[in-house]
């Protein structure tokens, strides 16, 4: 079970909703994917105008959790006025804080995260910020109250997938709030590899949205995601420098 805050969820895929061939498709691949939460950029959505499209039209909400994100924020004042926004419009009290401070390669700011994410606690959000693979930065993160800790794997959108598993590994280590690993992610193999690491959970969108077939993409990362977590619990043999027979020579006929 995932656990952030007092929500629980049994499932550890958090998926996106940008970018699907269409809202049919999108349909499939969430429902296939058996994600319970569900994020998108609010300001990418229509909440106030109900004769606009909304994939929200789409699909049973009762049977989800929604994340809003603060994507297109600069400034932390921004992902306030943002969240508020999503708040007001009777959405969800959990959001995620994404402040990009760099456009070229999409990366969040740290300073202005850290800013925003300590306004939202005070303002009794459910915090998820998007941040970087920083250990300090995650630490002080996690100090201020933050409910789970999002970096990520590598740059959004890029299909890289792990680029730096040790400094994942060391914040994995040190949080005792979830650590869920968004952006980057481009194979069922990174996001096995994420939760064998001991993640709480994936953040994906591109991954699936942009696969040839994103509904087949959607149930891959679904058992990608499910066996990485059965491996880190299952606990992995060591690695070896040289072989061991998997018979024991012991008791054996000569």
């Amino acid at each position: 079970m995932l656990k952030i805050a007092d929500k629980v969820f049994r499932s550890r895929l958090l998926l996106g909703t940008g970018k699907y061939p269409s809202f049919e498709i999108q349909k499939e691949a969430v429902e296939i994917s058996e994600a319970e939460i569900l994020t998108f950029a609010v300001r990418r959505m229509n909440i106030f105008e109900p004769n606009q499209p909304n994939f929200l039209e789409m699909l049973d909400v009762s049977k989800y959790t929604l994340l809003p994100n603060t994507a297109g924020a600069k400034t932390a004042e921004e992902a306030v006025r943002i969240a508020k926004l999503a708040k007001a419009s009777g959405l969800c009290d959990m959001v995620k804080v994404e402040i990009i401070g760099d456009d070229k390669r999409v990366l969040p700011d740290p300073v202005e995260t850290l800013r925003a994410s300590e306004m939202l606690l005070e303002e009794g959000f459910i915090v998820l910020p998007y941040t970087s693979d920083d250990v300090v930065l995650a630490k002080r993160l996690e100090e201020l109250g933050v409910h789970a800790i999002m970096p990520g794997a590598s740059p959004i959108g890029s299909g890289q997938g792990i680029v730096n598993p040790l400094n994942l590994s060391l914040i994995i280590e040190q949080s005792s709030v979830p650590v869920i690993v968004d952006a980057g992610i481009g194979s069922p193999a990174d996001a096995a590899m994420a939760m064998e690491l001991g993640a709480d959970g994936v953040l994906l969108n591109t991954a699936v949205s942009g696969a040839k077939d994103p509904v087949k993409m959607a149930k891959a990362m679904k058992l990608a995601i499910e066996a990485g977590r059965l491996g880190f619990e299952a606990g992995r043999i060591p690695k070896k420098r040289y072989a061991e027979a998997s018979s024991p020579m012991e008791g054996m006929f000569t």
